[in-house]
């Protein structure tokens, strides 16, 4: 039999006991691999409704003495051979095109513009009849701003249409051009010129500011406050609760002694809510502060100050309230939350379509994303809530609202059942 009298120090400890912290580290490198290596690998395989828009402003012309429109032929074209599984492939006009690469509802647009059809039929007739000419023109506009990567990708999958738009059009010149000369052969040049017959030029559609990282300042701007907002949690958790002589005050070897307050579980959420209310603020205008020093673009600096003390707020709030319902748990339960599963899905350095569909669903509710919405709306939209400023602030908002209730509910609950706080043993 085990001897319960035995002084703490003396007491064997059952072996489940020792094989949990082992088992939540198992589950815990589980987690991170399944969610960190599943969204960083092979983006452009995980392709999923990424959006496009294709403006065609082609107004045709008479090619051959046929009345042609070259531009809708190569919207069918894209229309029909761009998967739709991939691409969410939206024809809209140009203002609409603008207004969506505007508040980053696109990453990218496909333009034809209206002088398209009239272009080839000149580039046809050039190459019989001598003269010069400029090549038929098709804009590809990327969005930075809304993603390095999203950019990048965008550019991939134009070059890869415009590819074979270049072919269909070529072979198309090339009938035009053998109907009108016969047997005639076509010099070297006019052949390369007919083999390629369209310009593709990308251009970014706003360009980003200095001081941005290539982009990925908002995906840090939001790592650290999120990383704040977590950690003060923990440490405003851990202070408070020695101080009033709930855990051990442990210094080095040195042990503080402390006898427990006589304090409810409700003032003692009250107190830490309270402090980390007090230092959101603060963490959030030292962010600012060093932003500024370092030369970071900062459009709408107030802005950002209030929206980054409220995203601290909110997280170490609900931190705090999940801790004080689940005790220890809790702390596993938020960094699960908060870090495990929202950096994957926050769509900050992989856009949520070259995610796994079920990284990207969790962005539905996952903070980092919410929070990530918002900082980048303010950093590189001016702060506009159709970029995603509108999103992250209620979902903040409702997000600070549920740590609230929570941690009101869970506290007063144990008070009423005389679930009062120990003390540890001396």
């Amino acid at each position: 039999m085990t001897d319960n009298t035995a002084p703490p120090h003396q007491r064997s400890m059952p072996i489940r006991e020792w094989l949990a912290p082992i088992t939540l580290v198992t589950i815990l490198a589980a987690l991170l691999g399944t969610m960190y290596l599943g969204y960083t690998a092979d983006p452009e395989k995980h392709l999923h409704d990424f959006p496009i828009a294709l403006v065609n402003q082609d107004v045709g012309d008479t090619v051959a003495g046929k009345p042609a429109d070259i531009g809708e032929q190569i919207t069918t074209a894209l229309r029909e051979n761009i998967p739709a599984d991939k691409i969410d492939l939206r024809e809209v006009g140009i203002n609409e095109a603008q207004r969506q690469l505007r508040n980053g509802e696109v990453y990218g647009a496909i333009v034809i513009p209206g002088d398209f059809t009239k272009r080839v039929a000149i580039l046809g007739t050039a190459s019989v009849v001598p003269g010069e000419i400029e090549q038929p023109i098709i804009s590809v506009l990327t969005n930075p701003r809304a993603g390095t990567l999203a950019a990048q990708i965008m550019q991939t999958i134009a070059d890869q249409a415009m590819t074979q738009v270049n072919t269909t059009v070529g072979a198309q010149l090339a009938d035009q051009v053998k109907s009108a000369i016969g047997t005639t052969p076509l010099s070297g040049a006019a052949q390369l010129q007919l083999s390629t017959p369209i310009d593709v030029v990308v251009t970014p559609y706003h360009p980003l500011p200095e001081g941005t990282g290539q982009g990925l300042a908002a995906f840090f701007y939001t790592l650290v406050l999120l990383i704040v907002g977590f950690s003060g949690a923990m440490m405003i958790n851990s202070l408070v609760d020695a101080s009033l002589g709930f855990v051990p005050a442990e210094y080095g070897p040195w042990h503080k002694p402390a006898t427990r307050a006589p304090i409810s579980r409700w003032r003692t959420l009250l107190i830490k809510w309270g402090i980390a209310a007090i230092s959101a603020p603060i963490a959030s205008a030292v962010f600012l502060g060093i932003g500024a020093l370092l030369n970071m673009s900062l459009e709408r600096p107030l802005l950002l100050f209030l929206y980054g003390a409220l995203a601290i707020a909110a997280i170490a709030i609900t931190g705090l309230s999940v801790m004080a319902a689940f005790g220890t748990a809790g702390l596993m339960i938020n960094l699960i939350v908060f870090v495990v599963l929202g950096i994957p899905s926050s769509s900050g350095t992989i856009p949520l379509e070259a995610t796994p569909r079920w990284i990207a669903d969790m962005a539905t509710f996952e903070p980092m994303h919410q929070i990530y919405l918002a900082v980048r709306a303010i950093l590189f939209f001016d702060g506009h809530m159709e970029a995603g400023m509108a999103q992250g602030l209620w979902m903040t908002l409702a997000g600070l609202t549920i740590g609230l209730v929570l941690g009101a509910v869970a506290t007063n609950t144990y008070d009423l059942r005389g679930l009062h706080r120990l003390a540890p043993a001396q």
